[in-house]
């Protein structure tokens, strides 16, 4: 036998096939629970981005609108005010979109890190560890 091969167990070798499955399992349930949590915020990102988007090209649209209306007709009214409140509403929403892209590229990151993880951890609960698989006989067969 070689001298870097041992034959004897450590407890912290049979400690650690003890807490493994458990641990396993209690990050399974993390996961379990977080998941669903994470894919309806993703959802809600996603849809409130596109709705962002949306009232972004109205914005534009409605200043336009009210910029063609100003030059036309030199109404005594003061249109200036509400393009300057239109530009503002506008520039809230570029920021807000920015801070939901921000937020849907980190949820994407955190949802790939799971997936990731769990595969991991699949592969290491199918994968047999030497102290499962099934040791040859040393005594010769009779």
């Amino acid at each position: 036998m070689a001298d870097t091969e041992s034959t004897c167990t450590s407890v912290d070798d049979r400690t650690e096939d003890l807490v493994s499955p458990t641990r396993d399992a209690l990050v399974d349930g993390i996961v379990g629970l977080l998941k669903p949590c994470l894919d309806q915020l993703d959802d809600r990102v996603r849809a409130t981005r596109v709705s962002q988007s949306e009232l972004h090209q109205q914005l534009e649209g409605l200043a336009a609108e009210l910029a063609k209306i100003h030059e036309q007709s030199k109404c005594p009214l003061q249109l200036d005010s509400y393009i300057k409140k239109l530009q503002n509403a506008k520039r809230r929403v570029v920021v807000v979109n920015n801070i939901l892209q921000n937020t849907q590229d980190r949820l994407n990151k955190l949802h790939a890190q799971v997936n990731k993880e769990n595969a991991r951890r699949r592969a290491l609960l199918e994968t047999p560890s030497p102290a499962t698989t099934p040791s040859t006989s040393l005594h010769a067969a009779p």
